[in-house]
């Protein structure tokens, strides 16, 4: 899956959604999406990298903790078959709590 098919992925959680920000006041009501590429790990031979995988960082930033959001973006990492690890913060100083999923992209 390529970065753009990630991002037509997450757009079908019809949450709003953004490549690693919202431009400033532009940024919509929770609940919302950024995603940013955070890391490679590229095979390669010969000067050229044959194997391209990426580490996908995608945010979840909701004002409450909101079950039914989450299941909605995993259900759609599942429809998928799309492994993800996830870590939850509390941003007190935003009063947002971030869910933050982990993927692995393979193509770049």
């Amino acid at each position: 899956m390529t970065l753009l098919e990630c991002y037509q992925l997450l757009k079908t959680t019809t949450l709003p959604v953004a490549y690693h920000h919202f431009e400033e006041g532009h940024s919509p009501s929770p609940p919302f999406m950024v995603y940013l590429v955070t890391d490679s790990a590229n095979l390669g031979a010969d000067n050229w990298a044959y194997h391209k995988e990426v580490t996908v960082q995608i945010e979840l930033y909701t004002s409450k903790k909101d079950l039914g959001t989450e299941e909605k973006v995993e259900t759609v990492f599942d429809s998928h078959q799309l492994y993800f690890d996830k870590v939850e913060t509390y941003i007190s100083s935003e009063k947002l709590y971030q869910i933050t999923y982990y993927i692995t992209l393979n193509g770049g």
